[in-house]
């Protein structure tokens, strides 16, 4: 039988759609509250991370972290100093992807530095996993305490 041209026009939209959903990346947003204070030492860093353009029956787990390295010469470094996995079981309704919001207070150590030889940097990261084995991450660079940069 065949079909009519209002047919195959409403499956190759259907296949095209769906062909972009399987394209777009999944839209992850992390935003540290007041991103432009230099932050000291035991101060607040609170941030909340959003996730988006994706079914929740995707995500296998959200990980949120507060963290610095090192950039420059020789090994660079890594420091974890906040870290919280999610899963789907953690949410009442199994979604990962509403507003979450995390805090912790910053430690002592490392400072931000920006030298000429190595660099500390610190950033809040969001994390994301797919159940098809993908990961996609979003950081929010924020600068811990008020060590001058080196200048020539």
């Amino acid at each position: 039988m065949a079909r009519n041209n209002a047919e195959v026009a409403e499956t190759s939209g259907r296949r095209c759609l769906d062909d972009w959903k399987r394209a777009m990346e999944p839209l992850l947003s992390l935003q540290i509250d007041d991103p432009h204070r230099p932050f000291q030492p035991g101060d607040e860093l609170e941030c909340e991370c959003q996730i988006d353009a994706i079914d929740a029956s995707e995500i296998q787990a959200v990980e949120t972290s507060v963290l610095w390295y090192t950039e420059g010469k020789g090994d660079e470094d890594l420091g974890v100093h906040y870290f919280e996995r999610r899963v789907p079981s953690d949410a009442d309704d199994g979604d990962l992807r509403p507003m979450h919001r995390f805090k912790t207070i910053l430690p002592n150590s490392p400072l931000s530095y920006s030298g000429e030889i190595v660099k500390v940097r610190w950033c809040a990261r969001v994390r994301l996993f797919l159940r098809r084995g993908k990961e996609l991450f979003f950081e929010q660079p924020f600068h811990l305490g008020a060590v001058a940069p080196v200048r020539n």
